[in-house]
């Protein structure tokens, strides 16, 4: 996906603009419980401890089951800002979701892209529509525990467990009030995660992932909005993010957004057999990094 942001930059660069630069798919473009969880919640407008509900507040997602999702990825350098979406279910107790995520428009004109399909399971992104060379009906396999960022930026989508357990870092909170979000009423909380901490904190599947993502950023404090409705399940989440995107520019600025709605909402993702996985090189431009469409397969290998 890389390749695609290469491309549009060296189209930004002609026309005088601003260039942008980052990994994966968000590269084409420039995821105590019990305490915080029901009970808490239903004590009152801000009841309990601000951190310990948050770093909670990822249980009750999986007592919860599933959801659906709406994702926004919206990433900042050098002037230019663009924003990647995406829409699909996800399944708490499993670790798996499903997302289609669409690229934005091309800033020289060109037709809109089309959508990606993502599947996300435990430790592996597969993505469908590729592109970079990649034959249609083939899906690319990405190992999350080897991106630097621990897919929480790469997919252009921060997978939803992922992001919740971005909470288990909490390591400062406080409750900014009651409000509304599409006619559900929710407690806005602002914050701050530590991505080492959460690594700790999280689940097996995210663990490995998370550690990554605490070294690679450009710090491992992440400031979030949390939004929680009164069952302590989350509702809305909003993690800004900021990695070295190795030029002067400096830092790469990324707000990921996760919309949770319609839970116990039916869930079925099938994941790739082997067969149906790219093993080629995948077309791309030099300079890029293995994993993201760098020439070598997706899982690294040649």
């Amino acid at each position: 996906m890389v390749g695609w942001l290469r491309a549009r930059e060296r189209r930004v660069a002609r026309a005088g603009g601003p260039l942008v630069l980052a990994g994966g798919l968000v590269g084409a473009c420039l995821a105590g419980s019990a305490c915080s969880g029901q009970g808490a919640a239903a004590q009152g407008p801000g009841a309990g401890d601000p951190v310990v509900v948050l770093q909670g507040s990822a249980d009750r997602l999986v007592a919860a089951g599933s959801a659906k999702a709406r994702t926004a990825m919206e990433m900042a350098s050098g002037g230019t800002r663009v924003t990647i979406r995406g829409e699909g279910v996800y399944d708490f107790t499993e670790r798996l979701g499903r997302l289609k995520v669409r690229l934005p428009q091309d800033p020289a004109g060109t037709s809109e892209h089309r959508p990606i399909t993502e599947l996300l399971a435990p430790g592996a992104l597969y993505m469908k529509n590729r592109g970079a060379g990649v034959p249609d009906d083939k899906w690319v396999r990405v190992d999350t525990a080897s991106l630097t960022d621990g897919n929480l930026v790469t997919g252009g989508a921060t997978d939803p467990l992922a992001a919740a357990e971005v909470l288990r870092g909490t390591r400062t909170a406080r409750y900014v009030g009651r409000t509304e979000l599409a006619g559900t009423a929710v407690r806005h909380y602002r914050g701050t995660a530590d991505l080492a901490r959460a690594a700790r904190e999280a689940s097996d599947g995210n663990r490995k992932a998370l550690a990554a993502a605490a070294e690679g950023f450009a710090t491992a404090e992440v400031p979030f909005d949390a939004y929680l409705d009164d069952e302590g399940r989350i509702r809305k989440l909003r993690h800004r993010f900021s990695f070295s995107n190795g030029r002067d520019e400096g830092d790469v600025a990324v707000a990921s957004t996760t919309l949770l709605y319609d839970f116990g909402a039916a869930v079925r993702v099938r994941l790739p057999e082997d067969r149906d996985i790219y093993a080629g090189r995948i077309a791309a431009e030099p300079g890029e990094v293995p994993g993201d469409g760098s020439g070598e397969g997706a899982d690294g290998k040649n």
